[in-house]
């Protein structure tokens, strides 16, 4: 890792908040600072300030170049998967820029963390006594050699990567490096737990058929966009897999569904052929995770069709996901359309369930993207199109 100059850190320093494209064409300006550095480090604190905003309040860390700042974790979702475990001793075998393992580490009296690049190591080994983490090892190595040769420790933790060779994205969980299925027995037999991190992209049954530990499965949203999915391993026997979607919307309320596949099944499902008072869409975590049934049963509201994956109820119920009030229903009748629409030029539109895809049905109304108005274009339970007006409800 290179040692920064004083006037390179104090450049950092005082530029932190500016374009980065603008600095670097003003390098002959500054003789003294090493501008490519400065503005690898000036990316990664603007990057680290929304994204790990502790990191970015600590004095001194030093960041990565742009690629692993991309793909570490935020710190919603680290903090997320610190609340999950804790004991004594805990290994993190892809640990990367060392976010993860910065948070999980807290829950620990000993961590190991191992990665192969050694500039990352490098910048673990300056970064981590900075937040407080002397607990923390740090091992230049690969981690299945690491695995191969570690004693048994309370968590192993896993981010496997999900670039081929090509650097192309992989999703299935064999198609990852390292190859998490193959590892399985190793894996439960060094960690008492193991949490292993995959892509939100990830087909859950594939979870469920090629995981043999299978504990716990975590759909974990932010703001309403599906980040992480969390596959919880051990040699403990379960009954059943436990699914938990955990979501955090933008005004930072938390919503926790918990279920298994048995109650999905076993649940009942009302089906309603118009659309009450309020209108509800599931969270990203729940449309990942399709507990569409137990939602209509445990908050008492109705389902608009069996596929149409919308609710509605004649009173407001606290919902874990968007909630709307319906201002109007319409057909789509030529006449029935015109009259709804009047006075209407932009809207927020969804489609579920519909014939016609967001981009189609926005050229055929003739409507703007924006504003404080929802459509839902959706199918009612006896086969009629409709679209509803809303707005956002005010929920207690």
């Amino acid at each position: 890792m290179k040692e920064l100059s004083p006037e390179t850190l104090a450049f950092i320093t005082a530029h932190r908040s500016e374009d980065v494209r603008s600095l670097a064409l003003q390098a002959a300006k500054y003789p003294s600072v090493d501008m490519a550095e400065a503005v690898v480090q000036i990316a990664g604190w603007q990057i680290a300030e929304k994204k790990v905003p502790l990191w970015a309040d600590t004095p001194g860390i030093l960041f990565p170049p742009h690629l692993s700042m991309e793909q570490c974790s935020s710190e919603v979702t680290a903090r997320y998967k610190a609340s999950l475990v804790s004991g004594q001793t805990m290994a993190d075998l892809t640990s990367g820029l060392g976010v993860d393992c910065s948070f999980l580490a807290r829950n620990f009296r000993q961590a190991h963390y191992v990665e192969r690049q050694e500039l990352l190591c490098d910048l673990a080994r300056h970064n981590f006594p900075l937040l407080g983490l002397d607990q923390i090892e740090v091992h230049q190595a690969d981690g299945t050699e690491f695995l191969k040769t570690m004693p048994g420790v309370d968590l192993l933790f896993l981010d496997p990567a999900r670039r081929d060779s090509h650097g192309g994205k992989t999703v299935a969980i064999a198609d990852c490096e390292p190859d998490v299925c193959k590892l399985e027995p190793l894996l439960v037999e060094k960690g008492r737990t193991v949490m292993v991190k995959l892509s939100p992209m990830l087909d859950l049954a594939s979870a469920f058929r090629d995981l043999k530990y299978l504990k716990e499965l975590h759909i974990v949203a932010v703001g309403n966009e599906c980040k992480e999915i969390l596959v919880i391993l051990s040699k403990d026997a379960v009954t059943e897999v436990q699914l938990i979607c955990q979501q955090f919307t933008n005004t930072g309320e938390e919503q926790h569904f918990r279920f298994t596949l048995n109650e999905e099944k076993q649940a009942s499902c009302p089906l309603v052929d118009k659309v009450e008072k309020y209108l509800y869409e599931p969270g990203a975590a729940l449309l990942k995770a399709g507990p569409y049934r137990l939602l209509a049963e445990r908050y008492g509201v109705k389902k608009l069709h069996a596929n149409s994956h919308l609710y509605t109820s004649s009173t407001p119920v606290d919902f874990p996901g968007r909630c709307f009030e319906v201002l109007e229903v319409s057909g789509f009748g030529k006449k029935e359309l015109k009259t709804f629409l009047q006075g209407v030029d932009k809207a927020n539109l969804t489609v579920r369930n519909f014939p016609a895809s967001v981009a189609e049905l926005r050229k055929k109304l003739k409507l703007k993207e924006g504003g404080d108005l929802y459509l839902f274009a959706t199918t009612l339970a006896g086969g009629e199109k409709v679209l509803v007006k809303c707005t956002k409800a005010q929920m207690h």
